[in-house]
């Protein structure tokens, strides 16, 4: 009898295996088990210093722009154990201990499954390699791929796993490593645009960048832009309103840029008023039927604009979800997919009425229990985000989970029995002046509600039907250009969508991150209840990143294409790395310029930077080009000072000290260590050891 060893995600997911498959440990199947799980990541990439061979260890070590861009061929992509934090004990260790044991474990296995998270970004089968590398484990490896962690949908994928023991040729794990090794070259952005922020512009931020960070911000940035430079130019247009309140205006397409009888001056427009008659009569010119079908099923990024409507931030919303997950409340968080499979649909109809019921909705409007085409399609894997199998007692017992619980679960609930209703059906009436035919009008009258009645996209739309009136008299209206709309997190999403930039999971994640670091005062964006504007720090990391690949939406989708493509084996891991590369050597010269022009086009800094007065040279001691303080104690170092110091020679200098007292200082330059980075300076003899 073959024994297997099953790695889940975490701890949570381990208990959910636990429930469908009988135990920790046990039989199911053809094979005997025993279940682990990690906590996320276990190992990582390691520093870029401890990348490389030894005597290049400082370069990359340091931010300085003459160590900028790294030559990613000295890179070894060493991994090394990441911290992992124990709630009761609060204090975090070493990972090396739960891998250690998890080495043991595998000793007496035939074979180890991979059962963490079926991720599209490969994120969940690089976690689990990157343990089985660190362990060198030479065995047989399977993959468990589930849709949720229901006990039907984990029973299922124990009974079907699949080989993939040779990582080589798996695709996912492919994937994983080309994302995760691109971001990692990609940091150097981060570095760059920090210090020349520093350097050039007296900015003392961190200025973050990345594949979506700099996406999102510099939209913001072009948006706050386009408003704060908007010009209202005023036009003045003859209409005619008739007594019912309905408006008859001359059709504008969006692409005209000069339209005849729309003028830049009243006078104009009265006088064109002349030639057309005061007052007409509607008349009805056609009647159509339509119809509107429900709407798609959400993501984690439209779900959280919605709910930042009522004031619920991002990083909430995404950590309340995760726990309702965990708990089969909803289904999974990371999925790419847009439909729900025919599986997943039949899976749900016992559910609906149960569902319907809680969050208020009139079970007798789901009359359309026949799969929607729009909805419901062969493919994909862990379907859209939905209600999950396990339904809740009531809604307010979902605030365990996080405040923005029970409202997740109502929103996501309504819009997935949308599809249940009947389509929203109306009249489309086309109405125009009998006397003057080019000025029309358009009326929706409906005729059931549909869908509307259980879930509404926007804001309530009017509905009162409003007969054609009898009369119709002539108007000027007074109109504008558009005015750039103010940013909102649902006007942002919406703008990743259409470029197809990220997941609806990894959008929210990064939103959640500009909007809530750990210190409030790191915050990129600010978000009023989804109303959102750059902070000073935004602004300023937006700003130089103009003009560069990494802000540009395009390129972020072709970063995306190019994993997509590796882990399709299509093109290698080298065409990435040398993607990742190119960017940072296009962006840099551009981010240092756009670096230099910060206070001329953004004013100086709110906090004052206070630059010390650094030198550098190549010291002797390690024929290595460095940078120290040219300042100590009070003493600025002279020139011959300087040359002795970077030839490694000892100097006295006439130092004063805190309380004015002047005294004799003799050093030399020396390293330190200071939070895990090495700097030099001159250190006197009485401060060694």
């Amino acid at each position: 009898m073959s024994k297997y060893l099953i790695i889940t995600e975490k701890p949570s997911a381990r208990k959910n295996f636990e429930k469908a498959l009988g135990g920790k440990t046990g039989h199911f199947d053809q094979f005997d088990y025993e279940l682990v799980s990690l906590h996320g990541h276990m190992l990582g990439l390691a520093a870029p210093e401890n990348q490389v061979p030894k005597e290049l260890s400082k370069k990359y070590q340091s931010w300085s722009l003459d160590n900028l861009p790294w030559d990613i061929s000295h890179f070894q992509w060493r991994n090394q154990y990441t911290s992992s934090y124990n709630p009761k004990t609060k204090k975090e260790s070493s990972t090396k201990r739960e891998v250690d044991a998890i080495k043991e474990k595998a000793k007496s296995a035939d074979a180890i499954v991979i059962a963490t998270d079926t991720d599209p970004s490969g994120e969940g089968e690089l976690l689990a390699w990157e343990v089985l590398l660190a362990i060198n484990w030479k065995g047989k490896v399977l993959r468990a791929n589930f849709l949720d962690e229901s006990a039907k949908s984990i029973q299922k994928a124990m009974t079907n796993l699949r080989d993939i023991s040779d990582p080589t040729k798996d695709g996912d794990l492919i994937r994983g490593n080309a994302r995760n090794r691109w971001d990692f070259i990609s940091m150097q952005l981060t570095r760059i645009a920090t210090t020349a922020s520093r350097q050039y512009g007296g900015y003392n931020i961190l200025s973050r960048q990345g594949r979506l960070k700099s996406a999102m911000l510099y939209k913001v940035y072009e948006q706050e832009e386009a408003i704060k430079n908007y010009v209202k130019i005023p036009y003045f247009e003859n209409r005619y309103k008739d007594d019912a309140g309905n408006i008859y205006s001359r059709s504008v397409k969006k692409e005209d840029e000069q339209v005849p009888f729309r003028f830049s001056s009243k006078i104009e427009a009265e006088k064109e008023k002349e030639d057309l008659i005061s007052s007409g009569t509607p008349v009805i010119i056609s009647t159509e039927k339509k119809e509107t079908k429900p709407p798609k099923l959400l993501d984690l990024s439209s779900l959280s604009a919605l709910l930042a409507k009522d004031g619920y931030k991002a990083k909430e919303v995404l950590e309340t979800y995760q726990k309702l997950y965990e708990d089969q409340i909803v289904s999974y968080p990371r999925t790419e997919d847009k439909t729900i499979t025919p599986e997943q649909f039949n899976d749900s109809l016992p559910n609906i009425d149960k569902i319907a019921d809680l969050v208020g909705v009139d079970v007798s409007k789901l009359t359309n229990k026949v799969p929607r085409k729009t909805h419901v399609k062969a493919e994909g894997a862990h379907g859209a985000n939905r209600p999950g199998p396990r339904v809740p007692i009531s809604l307010a017992d979902l605030k365990k989970y996080g405040m923005s619980g029970p409202k997740i679960y109502e929103i996501l609930s309504k819009n997935f029995l949308a599809m249940f209703a009947e389509n929203y059906q109306y009249e489309q009436i086309k109405a125009e002046i009998k006397e003057n035919p080019s000025f029309t009008a358009i009326i929706n009258r409906p005729l059931v509600n549909g869908w509307h009645d259980i879930y509404q996209e926007h804001e309530e739309e009017e509905t009162n039907y409003k007969n054609i009136g009898k009369n119709a008299e002539l108007f000027i209206h007074e109109g504008q250009n558009s005015k750039p709309s103010a940013p909102t997190w649902s006007w942002l999403k919406a703008f990743l969508e259409k470029n197809e930039i990220g997941t609806g999971a990894t959008r929210t994640s990064t939103y959640a991150d500009l909007t809530s670091p750990t210190k409030k005062q790191d915050a990129y964006i600010q978000d009023k209840k989804g109303k959102i504007q750059l902070t000073d720090v935004g602004r300023t990391a937006a700003f130089v990143v103009k003009g560069t690949f990494i802000a540009q939406p395009t390129t972020t989708k072709q970063i995306f294409d190019i994993f997509e493509q590796v882990g399709q084996f299509k093109v290698d891991m080298a065409y990435a790395m040398k993607s990742s590369s190119l960017t940072v050597a296009h962006d840099m010269p551009i981010i240092i310029e756009n670096a230099k022009k910060l206070q001329k086009e953004l004013g100086a800094p709110s906090q004052k930077l206070v630059v010390p007065d650094m030198v550098s040279g190549i010291w002797s001691k390690t024929n290595q080009k460095i940078q120290f303080n040219r300042s100590f104690s009070g003493h600025r170092f002279t020139d011959t000072e300087v040359e002795k110091l970077l030839n490694n020679e000892k100097i006295s200098i006439q130092a004063t000290s805190k309380k004015g007292k002047v005294y004799t200082a003799s050093g030399q330059l020396e390293e330190k260590v200071i939070n895990g980075r090495t700097y030099v300076n001159f250190v006197p003899d009485f401060s060694k050891g």
